[in-house]
């Protein structure tokens, strides 16, 4: 379906005139869209699995368990907290403000959403941000991913089946119907994608100083840290799974690793062992295995392997006519190396030896640099991790695990800087997506004169005197 300024400025109109009929204000209502989003999606479950093949090669099992029960799972956790969510706050005005006792804070969805999503998850990162709209009670517009049509097109009906274009839809094309989108007054804008084109994002909300939560992988990519006292043969487990999964295509993955060379050659060993044993000595074969999104994206991947083709010590193969290049490892790579100083979103892995006890050197390449959408310690040191974790700057992250911090109930998930701005999951999706307002009930009878004038002379002193025990 082509897509011009017109059609698109016409869906912003009709979906604000409906928003301003205060449909979407009820609570009730919004829990009953939820629901019906819910049993959409369980009924076009194998359409969505057949896209996301046709898209990346993902099997059914890993469709489901990383783009859509996900997404279930965020329904659930919404429809059984919004009611609370929703209520309007109350709280005793103060002393200050006599003789109102009540104010109360209403939480207010923003109104049209911009959701603009991305290839890799392109269901969860999806429909997982469409549901926090929906429980803030906003419309939403939703500009999907041209690298992944077939599943763009699978969620633009399933969508179109399921609500009215004035309340939700879907739109592909490519990067110039996402500038038409931008070019349109939204009230809130949440996008998914690289920082380079988060800064244009921000530059065209700005025109209409309309809110905006960005949900980036990192300028500089997620780092793992392998201490020597490290559960090397399970660190090695759970990264190769993580390395797999997508082919590296998620912004939570390990960009790099920084593994102590005390135990880096034993590390490599178990980790090579689990890349086999999980997906085959060759894993562009392996029918299971993801393939990149583009040819553009495999030849880098290439040009990597050809550049690095001395330090390849697993890897570095690939089938070009299937878009799948093997889990690479590359080692030793210095700190400094660009290889390791942007987001490179494949299956490519560079290892960064360090010595066990300069480990704060390691902590503070990574704190000069942007902070990462995530963070990894595989240690037996829990205290020492705890420090780290609670002192660094990054999105979210594990100790002795990966990635499931963003599969917690009730917690936030996003990044900070250069990794995104905003976050979102569960009750956060909720925030994310409304407006606190305050609303203070005054009274018409026992007002004290104390904020108008005169504020001098013996009646200025009596007021001053009177505020100062107010504010105790």
């Amino acid at each position: 379906m082509e897509y011009s300024k017109e059609s698109i400025h016409d869906i912003v109109l009709a979906q604000r005139k409906f928003f301003r009929t205060g449909k979407t204000l009820d609570v009730e209502w919004r829990i009953r869209q939820l629901l019906r989003l819910k049993q959409a999606l369980l009924d076009n479950k194998k359409q969505l699995q057949d896209a996301l093949y046709e898209d990346l090669r993902k099997s059914p099992m890993e469709a489901y368990l990383v783009d859509i029960g996900p997404v279930i799972v965020e329904i659930n956790e919404i429809v059984k907290g919004l009611r609370k969510w929703a209520k309007p706050e109350k709280h005793f005005s103060g002393f200050m403000c006599f003789p109102s006792t009540e104010t109360k804070v209403y939480k207010m969805p923003y109104g049209v959403s911009l959701i603009i999503s991305p290839f890799n998850f392109p269901v969860i990162l999806t429909l997982g941000v469409l549901a926090a709209s929906i429980c803030g009670g906003n419309t939403a517009v939703i500009k999907a991913s041209s690298k992944s049509a077939a599943t763009t097109e699978a969620l633009r009906k399933l969508i179109a089946d399921t609500f009215p274009e004035k309340y939700a839809t879907v739109i592909g094309g490519g990067h110039d119907v996402a500038d038409i989108c931008l070019e349109e007054r939204f009230d809130k804008i949440f996008y998914t994608g690289s920082p380079q084109v988060a800064r244009h994002v921000m530059e065209k909300a700005s025109n209409n100083l309309t809110s905006v939560a960005l949900e980036l992988g990192g300028e500089t990519g997620n780092w793992a840290i392998v201490r020597k006292d490290a559960n090397l043969k399970d660190t090695a487990r759970k990264i190769a799974f993580f390395k797999l999964c997508n082919a590296g295509q998620i912004c939570i993955n390990i960009n790099q690793i920084a593994v102590a060379e005390e135990v880096a050659e034993k590390f490599l060993e178990e980790l090579k062992k689990q890349f086999v044993k999980q997906i085959g000595k060759n894993a562009s074969d392996n029918p299971d295995y993801p393939k990149l999104i583009t040819s553009k994206v495999y030849d880098k991947c290439e040009k990597i392997a050809s550049d690095y083709s001395e330090k390849i010590v697993f890897g570095g193969t690939g089938n070009k006519e299937e878009c799948k290049f093997s889990p690479t490892i590359i080692y030793p790579v210095s700190p400094d190396d660009d290889l390791v100083q942007h987001e490179l979103f494949s299956p490519i892995l560079p290892v960064v030896p360090f010595k066990d006890s300069e480990v704060d050197n390691i902590l503070e390449i990574i704190a000069d640099r942007e902070h990462p959408l995530a963070m990894y310690i595989f240690t037996s040191d829990i205290k020492w991790a705890d420090r780290v974790m609670a002192t660094q700057q990054y999105g979210g992250g594990c100790i002795n695990e990966v990635c499931l911090h963003m599969m917690v109930k009730g917690v936030p998930f996003n990044g900070t800087g250069h990794s995104g701005m905003g976050a979102y999951h569960g009750e956060w999706g909720f925030r994310e997506f409304t407006h606190p307002q305050t609303v203070l009930k005054g009274s018409t009878r026992f007002n004290l004169p104390l904020r108008e004038h005169p504020y001098s002379g013996v009646k200025g002193k009596m007021k001053m005197a009177l505020l100062k025990v107010f504010e105790k």
